[in-house]
């Protein structure tokens, strides 16, 4: 049944098997050598544990393996072997394990319950999945129950109970009323998290009959109706205040067990009057920083990721004016098993040893048991190179039989963890990997790298020969990787040539041939030189190479280090760049870059624009280039040049430079030799052995420099022993165990002579030992090993050539590799400066500790928490550097009223050293910052209501809240300055006595014992009296009302208009408009202007089922606009069914229609006993059906809707207008929420149970509904009628 898997999808799990496991082998990831490889299986992919599935979808059961050769799958139900064959309506997706139940065709989801398990298995092994729980999803209905209206005495408590059916999993729970409308809850009115409805004291204004629990099941996307509630509060007087009464949980303790990484759900719910405040603490111990949350009005105690530490007492204590209340909560934090370390796959070769280490941890502490290919290893073959030792399992000396897959299971009662982890032994002859006869290409005298990438095991042995029949390499001019590459530091001409790769294990050899050619440095043999030149003239600048005939030179020229410019005046030619018509922003720098596959040169010259000259009678130009070049006097240091100027252009020469070219070194460059005054054509030149010499002269005026001359006649030197050693010798260890001797090479022109060559000579300094010496290629570094650490050595570098030494060179001194330091500073102190600084100290290491160059201390510093309850801790450490020997610092920066942790490190080159032990400090208290917010609501005349937020950051204690306030006149003038000082433990304020009408600026600001805080600012206005006609002012200092205002705007929203109705106050005869416009959207506000003075308009041709925001504003009145509101059209119907038998105008209209029949049938009876006729049917026609108008479209309001059936009797379907508000209308500010958000629109509907089949989550197709059995389907429009 099970199908091979393609080479393709065995390579890409290969791939992502060798990048993931630990091996004694290190396998290249080559698709050849992947392919070839075998590999026992490994689980990629399975469902989850607890699996609960759709029952009316069809189950799917992952399980994804990978392996080499690709592995066949079987499955296990509730523990015995699930033959798949058998069942029609189960089949195994192809080169796969998952399984598919086909439960849309006729199958049961219930009937296909169990726990199943997947095993793949091929040659080398078997891994298997998890046990699968496969469990159908139940949304059962509610019990039918009889329930009593609930009467209840004012200030009482109350607690109406949902007790929702059992589902799996569990629904979600909310409460609303008969309009779909959530129920507005408050520190008084909550919902419990069993799903009760708490009220701490009952008021007149909860009165109602339609409380209604609301269960949603997700997974079978519906949501099931209990029968509504009844309440009726009756006053009695004087109402009696009580002190808090816990009505959940009771009692004075109970007990909580939660699981590690879950989230902690504590829940008190009080009773009282006033309404008791709750208040959470942990005895003994803090909330944890950053896990801690309060919901539900601080009912709730959230704590997410518990850990063992969470586990405690947790008290919550509920209080008002007339006293408290307590309950402690013993919270203790189980776990299940979790891994410390899981098992690794393991790669070996015949022979070797290896082990599988299985470590997990819980509570209790789990039991660790394995398995050998989905066997119990007890009862799994024997394999004598197998022992198990507890959590670890340890292989030695394995064969290829030894490969398997081995399962690691760590269980407790609350749960288990399964691991596979396999051991592959592989017996692999050796496989070169680079492609034979590959060609190298590299520049002379830089490295050459020959790859020679390979794979066997056990692993293979790798030797180098140059040539067919050569001798194996070696010496200090090749460098040997452990990837198998050959390096050449330095390759030469002579370095060109077949080079051979072995590699040998116990299973065989196998060799391959690299092909290494050296090719000529590319060179610039005539660059790009100086120019002057005039405006609008012309100027050329030359760049002729040299390069191996074998490469393709490219030649780019730049300008400034960019492209040319995009002008046809440039023209770039083969060797040159011509620049025509030049003008001033032709001046800069031009470059000439040669590149070619292996090397790039480059070259630049300035260009220099100047004005041409006011009139042509005399003409300056750089002078003509000198001419006949002779050399005479020829020494073995020394030659005399001559030459004969050439025309100086009007401007005298002023002096000649003098280059030379070494050409058998460096063909083609040019060096500066000197120069000489403009008077003067010999100069004595000073001359180097083995340098094949040309000279030019350049002459120079106030213009600029002259082309140059042609080349004199070339002139060899002798050869001659070395003048000079390298330079910038150093000495620095890269290791702990070796120390690197680097110089800078001599030139060809310092070499003097063939065989250019350096001894390099080692001592250890202070110790009496002889030099050590080692003669090296023209190379510029050497590597002594296996010296002691950071100790100081002499070191001299001497050059040598064909004819001897150079003179005796000066020593160095350096010193070995440094390795980290072994000690930590002692004896930390810190002194604390102030809030933000501290100063700390500390004694310096030993210097013989240090290992190193000492280059000074590092300071880790951290905030472990604040000593303020509200505040976060903070776990970034910060590092300060003090450089040198220094032994104290200053840290900066930090945050007042804390808690922080230091330790000190030395530091050398190699790194840092041991940290010392921690050190506690704490910082004193400072000033806090501003409060967080400052709102300022509910005016009225004479008082103000203020809110305001604690300081994000207090920096210590509160002490107490500064507020200060004054009036602000028409003429934003100041009136007299009240200050007022608040406990710190309270967030809002109710000023009194204040003028009506009148503007006030608040200044707001917290205090610690240090000092105050910085202010956050306000302004408010107090309202105007009810008549709308303002007072006079009465005593000093009282300021006049400022503005009118526009409040209260309401909306109440149709399909495709909104009627808007708003409250003025201000002066008479205002013009208003309104302004609209889609929520959210970045587009201009629509504007329409209001028709006279109305308080209310009709906003016409809106979309459906679209969210908008709405103001009101008034014309002439300084920009006056009302704040913005938001309401929602209704959503598109097919077509609009309301109930219109009892409207008021239906009835009248009704008995105008059979009054006028009744005149029409008079008239008729009248005329036929005339002889005449009356058409009446045509007349009657001529009357539209009332029934199909659903609004008043003249002024927008919506039409009255009523039940046509009883609401009384239990489960009936919900029908059209069922259970609206009292007036008829569903108004944005009742609820923020209703039942269309959970159902997204109108696809909904209800089953005669009272069930409402919500596709909130996207299905469209038609679902049959769980029992029901009318012969009537409901009609998700009529239901949804309510919404509108």
């Amino acid at each position: 049944m099970m199908k091979k898997m393609s080479i393709s999808a065995s390579k890409a799990s290969l791939v992502l098997f060798l990048c993931q496991m630990i091996s004694a082998l290190d396998v290249p990831l080559d698709s050849k050598l992947l392919e070839e490889l075998s590999q026992p299986p490994t689980i990629t992919r399975q469902s989850p544990k607890d699996y609960i599935v759709d029952p009316r979808e069809n189950i799917v059961i992952q399980c994804e393996a990978k392996g080499k050769p690709p592995p066949s799958f079987s499955w296990t139900r509730n523990g015995t072997h699930f033959d798949i064959d058998k069942d029609a309506q189960v089949t195994m997706k192809p080169n796969s394990g998952t399984l598919v139940i086909n439960i849309m065709n006729g199958g049961k989801a219930e009937a296909y319950e169990g726990v199943y398990q997947c095993t793949a298995r091929n040659e080398r092994g078997a891994a298997i999945s998890n046990n699968i729980v496969i469990r159908p999803s139940r949304s059962p209905l509610w019990t039918k129950e009889k329930l009593e209206p609930n009467q209840v005495r004012e200030g009482d408590s109350l607690v109406l109970h949902c007790r929702p059916p059992v589902g799996l999993p569990p629904p979600i729970i909310f409460w609303m009323d008969n309009a779909f409308q959530r129920l507005p809850q408050s520190e008084r009115v909550s919902q419990g998290l069993n799903g009760d409805l708490y009220f701490s004291n009952v008021q007149p204004e909860d009165t109602r009959e339609d409380y209604i629990c609301y269960a949603r099941f997700n997974h079978t996307q519906t949501i099931q109706q209990k029968q509504p509630i009844s309440v009726k509060v009756f006053s009695t007087k004087p109402v009696t205040e009580r002190q808090p009464v816990l009505l959940t949980p009771t009692g004075s303790a109970s007990t909580k067990v939660e699981l590690r990484g879950n989230v902690l759900l504590l829940e008190c719910i009080a009773a009282g009057l006033p309404t008791p405040v709750i208040r959470w603490i942990k005895e003994g111990g803090e909330l944890p920083a950053n896990r801690t949350f309060f919901e539900n009005f601080k009912k709730t105690l959230k704590i997410i990721d518990v850990s063992e530490a969470d586990s405690g007492n947790y008290k919550c204590i509920a209080r008002n004016i007339l006293g408290s209340a307590h309950h402690v909560i013993s919270v203790t934090v189980k776990a299940a098993p979790y891994w410390i370390t899981a098992p690794r796959n393991l790669v070996l070769s015949p022979g070797e040893d290896g082990t599988l280490i299985c470590r997990a941890n819980g509570n209790p502490k789990p039991n660790i048991s394995w398995l050998a290919n989905g066997v119990p290893i007890a009862i799994a073959p024997e394999d004598p190179s197998r022992k198990v030792d507890g959590d670890t399992i340890i292989f030695s000396h394995v064969q290829e039989r030894s490969s398997a897959v081995y399962q690691c299971n760590a269980s407790n009662e609350y749960g288990y963890l399964l691991a596979n982890a396999f051991v592959n032994v592989l017996a692999e002859p050796p496989r070169i990997l680079t492609p034979a006869n590959k060609l190298y290409q590299v520049i002379a005298d830089s490295p050459a790298l020959l790859d020679c990438a390979y794979f066997g095991s056990p692993k293979p042995e790798i030797e180098w020969f140059k040539g067919v029949k050569g001798s194996i390499l070696r010496g200090n001019e090749y460098v040997f990787h452990d990837n198998g590459t050959l390096e050449i530091p330095v390759a030469q001409k002579d370095s060109t040539g077949t080079y051979t790769c072995v590699a040998r294990n116990e299973l065989g050899k196998i060799q391959n041939e690299v092909q290494l050619e050296v090719k000529d440095p590319t060179m610039i043999i005539k660059q790009p030189e100086y120019k002057v030149i005039q405006r609008y003239g012309q100027v050329s600048f030359e760049c002729i190479i040299k390069h191996d005939s074998t490469l393709l030179p490219t030649v780019i020229w730049l300008k400034d280090n960019d492209e040319l410019p995009d002008d046809e005046r440039f023209l770039v030619g083969k060797d040159n760049l011509t620049i025509m018509n030049v003008t001033d922003k032709d001046d800069g720098t031009y470059t000439c870059i040669v590149n070619t596959t292996l090397d790039s040169v480059s070259a630049s010259a300035v260009l220099t624009v100047v004005a041409a000259p006011p009139t042509p009678a005399i003409i300056y130009a750089r002078p003509n280039p000198p001419f006949d070049l002779e050399l005479t006097g020829q020494l073995e240091r020394s030659v005399e040049l001559s030459w004969i100027p050439g025309d100086e252009n009007n401007s005298p020469i002023t002096n000649f430079v003098i280059e030379y070219e070494d050409g058998l070194h460096e063909p083609g460059v040019w060096h500066y030799q000197t120069e000489v005054p403009g008077t003067q054509t010999t100069v004595q030149l000073k001359l180097s052995p083995y340098v094949n010499y040309s000279f030019r002269v350049i002459a120079v005026n106030e213009i600029g420099r002259s082309q140059p001359s042609e080349p004199s006649e070339q002139y060899l030197t002798k050869s001659a022993n070395p003048d000079e050693n390298p330079s910038n010798v150093q000495g620095i260890g890269s290791e702990p165990d070796n120390l690197v001797i680097t110089w800078e090479s001599l030139t060809g022109f310092q070499s003097n002579g063939p065989g250019l060559q350096y001894k390099v000579s080692w001592r250890q300094k202070d110790v009496d030992d002889e030099w050590t010496s080692v003669i090296v290629a023209n190379v510029s570094k050497y590597i002594v090993s296996g010296t002691p650490t950071f100790v100081p050595y002499e070191i001299k570098v001497q050059a040598l050539n064909d004819l001897g030494y150079a003179p005796e060179p000066s020593e160095v001194i350096g010193h070995s590799g440094e390795d980290l330091p072994m000690v930590a500073p002692g004896n930390v102190q810190v002194h604390v400066i102030n809030s933000t600084l501290a100063k700390v100290h500390w004694d310096p290491v030993p210097l013989k500790t240090v290992r190193g160059h000492l280059q000074g201390y590092k300071v880790y510093y951290w905030k472990v928490q604040s000593l303020s309850r509200r505040s976060r801790r903070h776990v970034e450490k910060k590092i300060l550097t003090f450089r040198g020997n220094k032994t104290f610092g200053m840290l900066p920066g930090l945050e007042p009223y804390s808690s922080y942790k230091l330790n000190v490190r030395v530091v050398n080159g190699k790194g840092e050293g041991p940290a010392s032990p921690d050190k506690v400090f704490k910082t004193p208290e400072g000033v806090p910052s501003s409060p967080s917010f400052l709102k300022i609501t509910n005016p009225t005349l004479d008082s103000l209501t203020l809110e305001w937020g604690s300081p994000t950051h207090p920096n210590g204690v509160l002490t107490s809240y500064i507020l200060k306030f004054q009036p602000i006149n028409n003429t934003h003038e100041l009136g007299p300055l009240v200050e007022i000082r608040i406990p710190a433990n309270e967030s809002s304020l109710i000023l009194k006595n204040l003028n009506y009408s009148t503007r006030y600026k608040f200044y707001f600001n917290a205090q610690t014992s240090v000092g105050s805080g910085s202010q956050i600012t306000e302004e408010a206005v107090t309202i105007m009296d009810e008549a709308g006609i303002l007072r006079p002012a009465v005593g000093a200092g009282k300021v006049q009302p400022l503005y009118p205002r526009i409040r209260n705007v309401t909306t109440a929203a149709a399909e495709t208009y909104a009627n808007i109705s708003w409250e003025y106050e201000g002066p008479d005869h205002a013009n208003f408009y309104v302004e609209y416009g889609v929520a959210g959207s970045k587009e201009d506000w629509k504007k329409e202007i209001v028709n006279g003075s109305r308080s209310f308009f009709v906003l016409k041709g809106l979309t459906p089922g679209t969210a908008y925001k709405v103001r009101v504003g008034a014309e002439g009145l300084s920009g006056f606009r009302s704040s913005e509101d938001v309401f929602e059209t209704g959503p598109a119907m097919a077509s609009r069914q309301v109930d219109i038998a009892t409207q008021g105008w239906f009835i009248g209209l009704m008995c105008a229609v059979a009054l006028l029949i009744l005149i029409l049938l008079i008239v008729c009876f009248i005329r036929r006993n005339k002889g005449g006729k009356y058409p009446v049917k045509e007349k009657e026609d001529a009357h539209a059906d009332p029934e199909i108008q659903p609004m008043k479209e003249d002024d927008g309001t919506f039409g009255e809707y009523r039940s046509l059936e009883s609401d009384a009797e239990d489960h009936k379907p919900l029908k059209k207008g069922s259970r609206t508000p009292s007036d008829r209308t569903v108004k944005k500010e009742d609820s923020d929420d209703s039942l269309v958000d959970y159902g997204e629109g109108v696809n909904g509907q209800f089953n005669e149970d009272g069930s409402f089949i919500g596709q909130y989550s996207g299905k469209k197709e038609k679902e049959p509904a769980e029992g029901n059995e009318s012969s009537e389907a409901p009609s998700p429009v009529n239901a949804m009628n309510s919404f509108v």
